[in-house]
């Protein structure tokens, strides 16, 4: 963490006071090089044993700590000779060509190794940087100058993680596009909104190719077999899928997981969600949880502030408002677009965002909300004349759906709920107190308010999508007078138009830049916590054209 601190500030206090990790190729690169040296072996002489002091010894992961240095440190390797000690830390890379042979992060995290050492008793005057990419040895000199920098990064790290508050992003910097927790941090996206003067660099939008394994074959059983989960139903071989492509494991019905994958999908922070067999979201099962207790507090303390719900809540109504406004526009069936319709949505939306309580906003979302569905039945594809095949929308019901309609828009939310669940989860916050949708026990309320605005974009434009596509028929469902369900067929077909509608990528209004939905709702769940944590002034709530 030292060695962090010295390299950038920021990028320390997420990692050691937040809890906050992203692998990246170079992590991972980093991880192989030590994988010899994390292997414990030897061990050092004793240094008030003269006899030992004798010994040339090579002592492989070394753990040493030190309550006056407030210093805690795992070595690669000690070579001692006698009495006299040096530390060797490995690196990945090449050697680089600076001046002291080395940058200040890796003499500083030498150097400390050096001091907790010498606090064992050892003589201990030099260190050497191992680099394996260009299998060199350089010597640093632990002089007064080096040692003054070490202590003093030492205790500025403490007093940071002491005081709470976050140290700015840097500004600019070639540090940014390598860093594994770019898109954690958001330095370029917290300046922007900061200041608004420079455009932000698409630093937080990298590609993950790992998608979510949906699991509904009744009895089916999830195994693990070395990096591959195998699915089987009544004991026959179904499918597979390598753990490295997996984001989440979406179970629906009886669906039985081994206790010993249910431990690697927790050690690799793959969440478990589970659903019923009709699609009704019902929990997920993640491991220890996230570490951000800061994030949390800050969420807590927000939620029980009026002013600051009612400023949370007006940004998403009003979003939401405005991409309802927009799917209509972009998807209507008519000969005439329709005008009136868009002006009122548009008054609704201006009206949110000057809403004055809680439940005014609820009054004008519901109204909204009429209006929107009252003009759905228009966005969909009406030119069979079978019975079979047309699909007829009057208004929207649920609890239960009583028509396909309204069958794909429950089933096309509770997927959309379940997905913000497990981002909001994954990123620190607890899904169960939120601004808008107050304490409502057993309903993930942040959840409900961040999908707000992405009820249109997302799930109403699957059912769009599916609808007039031709990807689902009337007769994949179950229909009563009672009630409209999908069946197995229909809602595998559906769940694949959800999912690549997760995967396309939208322009994003504020930073100028491409992302996928799915990554879209990590970025924004992040944004809302560096607008909780006081980093912005302003929660930016997303709205597309």
């Amino acid at each position: 963490m030292v060695n962090e601190y010295v390299y950038c500030p920021r990028l320390a206090y997420l990692e050691w006071v937040q809890g906050e990790w992203a692998d990246s190729v170079d992590t991972v690169d980093g991880k192989r090089t030590h994988r010899r040296v994390d292997k414990q072996s030897g061990r050092l002489p004793d240094p008030e044993n003269e006899q030992e002091c004798g010994e040339k010894v090579h002592a492989r992961s070394v753990a040493l700590s030190s309550t006056r240095l407030g210093l805690t440190a795992k070595i690669d390797l000690v070579e001692a000779d006698g009495n006299v000690v040096t530390p060797v830390d490995y690196k990945k890379g090449k050697r680089p060509h600076v001046q002291k042979g080395a940058y200040d992060p890796e003499r500083v995290q030498i150097c400390a190794q050096g001091l907790l050492l010498q606090e064992h008793g050892y003589e201990c005057t030099e260190g050497i940087l191992y680099f394996a990419g260009s299998k060199e040895r350089v010597k640093v000199v632990f002089d007064e100058e080096l040692r003054e920098q070490t202590l003093r990064a030492v205790h500025s790290l403490r007093f940071i993680a002491n005081s709470g508050q976050i140290p700015p992003p840097l500004e600019d910097s070639p540090k940014c596009p390598r860093c594994s927790l770019v898109g954690i941090c958001l330095p370029d996206e917290v300046n922007f909104l900061r200041r608004g003067e420079t455009t932000a660099r698409p630093l937080a939008v990298g590609r993950d190719s790992a998608l979510p394994l949906y699991i509904q074959a009744n009895k089916a059983k999830v195994t693990k077999k070395g990096e591959t989960l195998e699915i089987s139903v009544d004991d026959e071989p179904a499918a597979t899928a390598r753990l490295i492509d997996v984001s989440q494991v979406v179970t629906m019905g009886n669906v039985y997981i081994t206790t010993p994958c249910l431990h690697e999908l927790m050690r690799r922070e793959i969440p478990v969600t589970w659903h019923s067999y009709g699609g009704w979201f019902l929990g997920h099962t993640i491991g220890v949880g996230h570490k951000n207790v800061e994030l949390r507090t800050a969420q807590y303390k927000a939620s029980f502030d009026e002013h600051q719900c009612l400023r949370i809540a007006r940004s998403l109504v009003q979003a939401k408002i405005l991409n309802a406004r927009t799917l209509l526009r972009r998807n209507w069936r008519g000969d005439e677009q329709p005008a009136e319709l868009v002006q009122d949505l548009k008054r609704d939306a201006d009206a949110a965002r000057k809403a004055s309580s809680l439940q005014e906003l609820l009054g004008i979302e519901g109204a909204a909300a009429a209006r929107y569905f009252g003009a759905f039945s228009n966005v969909l594809k009406r030119d069979s004349e079978d019975a079979a095949l047309a699909f007829d929308f009057t208004t929207r019901n649920r609890q239960p759906p009583t028509d396909p309609v309204n069958a794909l828009l429950s089933f096309a939310y509770a997927l959309l709920l379940r997905s913000w669940t497990v981002t909001l989860s994954a990123v620190g916050f607890d899904p169960y107190r939120g601004f808008y949708h107050q304490l409502r026990y057993g309903k993930p309320s942040l959840a409900l308010d961040m999908m707000e605005p992405f009820r249109p974009l997302i799930a109403d434009s699957s059912v769009i999508m599916a609808i007039n596509n031709g990807e689902i028929h009337r007769s994949d469902f179950v229909i009563t007078p009672q009630a409209a369900a999908l069946t197995e067929s229909g809602r595998k077909r559906f769940i694949a138009t959800f999912e690549r509608r997760m995967s396309q990528e939208v322009t994003h209004p504020v930073f100028g830049y491409k992302v996928s939905y799915r990554r879209l709702l990590e970025l924004q769940s992040r944004l809302l916590g560096r607008y909780l944590l006081g980093e912005i002034d302003v929660f930016p709530s997303f709205t597309t054209k």
